[in-house]
């Protein structure tokens, strides 16, 4: 669970019976409590980029979404869906460092409901299954206490012939999730990576093993269950370290009889401007972003990154698709990129 040094509820938040109550509770619990005239940015007068990422990360902000206009997610979905915005984690590779710029808040809302009135629009539009990914901004697991987005998204979609819900999360804190009447319309990944990433780069974050843990427990509660290993780096000892993560999977879920567990593994890659950022934030970073090592290549959305050269990738996929599918347990490698 997150528990941040301040609680700042926007304009218009306590116009929303949740609002109200999470203002009332956290003040009658001495916490430190903001109520904003308006929604200005909280990080005015902090001056350095380091000081507004961790000022950022220790807020939460307490919102009203207001936007509707659901942005495509492909491949992981058709459409992002967030119930939250920004994360708790630390990560220092995280594309959200450079997306959300200086002001890296955890944003959690209150009106849920209406968020999901409108992915109803986009499935009676489509008119089939709708695919909607719940994570595509942030981790909402963490928030899931204040808001019960998750909750509320998991039930209302297990009444949706059409639609389907997932997310994905670095947290271990499932157990509110186990009980609820999902009916196989939610998808629920956990991002995992060798301790050694973990312990470098993954600051505020579950220990792997919780993370594997819960994902047991997620499993065991019905609802389909995946892995995303992911970003894998290449260094002195990854493939003892990525095998030793292997070989945790297949102990823990080796006589699992819930259907298929399946994997997307995801190379690091990195752009110049995440570069600079991530190099802003966190200036000891050990992060292996060296250009000789890398190849540049331009993407869909009209920027380029750094990603491992060909034979290196080759190495990876490799790797990975020798040991993912042939598991001691059904499995289902979607993609390695």
């Amino acid at each position: 669970m997150f528990v941040p040094k301040r609680y700042v509820f926007e304009r218009d938040t306590l116009d929303y019976p949740l609002g109200q109550e999470l203002h009332d509770q956290l003040t009658s619990q001495n916490k430190n409590v903001i109520v904003l005239k308006s929604n200005r940015a909280v990080l005015d007068k902090l001056t350095s980029l380091e000081e507004k990422f961790h000022y950022g990360k220790e807020t939460l902000i307490l919102s009203v979404r207001r936007s509707f206009k659901f942005m495509s997610c492909r491949p992981s979905a058709h459409y992002q869906m967030p119930v939250a915005t920004g994360c708790m984690g630390r990560c220092e590779y995280c594309y959200l460092n450079t997306q959300l710029g200086d002001k890296p808040y955890v944003r959690a809302y209150v009106n849920t409901e209406e968020i999901l009135d409108h992915a109803k629009k986009y499935i009676d539009k489509r008119g089939k299954m709708t695919l909607f990914e719940g994570a595509s901004t942030s981790d909402p697991l963490p928030v899931e206490p204040y808001t019960h987005g998750l909750e509320k998204s998991i039930k209302y979609f297990a009444d949706q012939d059409q639609g389907h819900f997932r997310f994905v999360t670095k947290y271990s804190n499932v157990e509110p999730l186990l009980n609820i009447d999902h009916n196989n319309h939610t998808d629920i990944r956990f991002s995992i990576n060798t301790n050694s990433i973990i312990d470098a780069y993954e600051h505020y974050t579950s220990k792997l093993d919780l993370r594997i843990n819960a994902a047991k427990k997620i499993g065991d509660a019905g609802y389909q269950l995946g892995f995303i290993i992911a970003p894998v780096f290449m260094y002195d000892g990854w493939r003892k370290e990525y095998q030793a993560l292997i070989d945790q999977l297949n102990r823990t879920f080796k006589d699992y009889k819930h259907g298929k567990i399946t994997f997307e593994v995801i190379t690091h890659r990195y752009t110049e401007r995440a570069k600079k950022r991530i190099e802003e934030v966190f200036p000891e970073t050990g992060l292996p972003m060296d250009k000789e090592e890398r190849k540049f290549k331009w993407g869909q959305f009209g920027y380029g990154k750094w990603i491992y050269k060909p034979e290196d990738m080759d190495e990876v996929k490799e790797f990975f698709t020798e040991r993912l599918t042939n598991m001691d347990f059904e499995t289902e490698l979607k993609y390695i990129v």
